[in-house]
């Protein structure tokens, strides 16, 4: 018997383990929004401090303190943008105007990297001159 048969890769293995007790809670928590976030943290404060302050660390640096909404809540969006109304002509302006909207912030994104590579250019040559006065500055004999 190969080793492999006995000890199927952990890709295998993951595949069919059940999510712990903290995915399933964040699963849960994400589903009902911030607030639900913002309440575990309240209640966590109020039962018992460090769980509070674990949920805010937590909150915070998972990026759900700042955003608009949570995990499940932008899959949703996706989802719904993907979804049609039913009306064809409703459903053509949104993704031409959608479309039009992407175009535009490439092209807005593309701008910006032009123009912090121009800055990153002039800042360069600008050291370089710098180098190259001082360097001709210290060559020049003392009078």
């Amino acid at each position: 018997m190969s080793d492999a048969t006995v000890h199927p890769p952990s890709f295998a293995r993951d595949e069919y383990r059940r999510p712990g007790p903290f995915a399933r809670a964040e699963s849960w928590l994400d589903d009902r929004g911030k607030g639900a976030w913002i309440a575990a943290m309240v209640l966590g404060f109020i039962f018992f401090w460090p769980v509070g302050l674990a949920l805010l660390a937590y909150m915070i640096w998972s990026k759900r303190m700042f955003n608009r909404s949570c995990a499940s809540s932008r899959t949703h969006h996706r989802h719904q943008r993907m979804s049609g109304t039913g009306n064809r002509a409703f459903d053509a302006y949104k993704e031409e105007t959608l479309r039009r909207l992407e175009e535009e912030q490439a092209n807005f994104e593309a701008f910006l990297e032009r123009l912090r590579e121009a800055k990153d250019k002039a800042e360069f040559d600008q050291f370089m001159t710098d180098r190259a006065r001082k360097a001709s500055e210290g060559d020049a004999p003392a009078a």
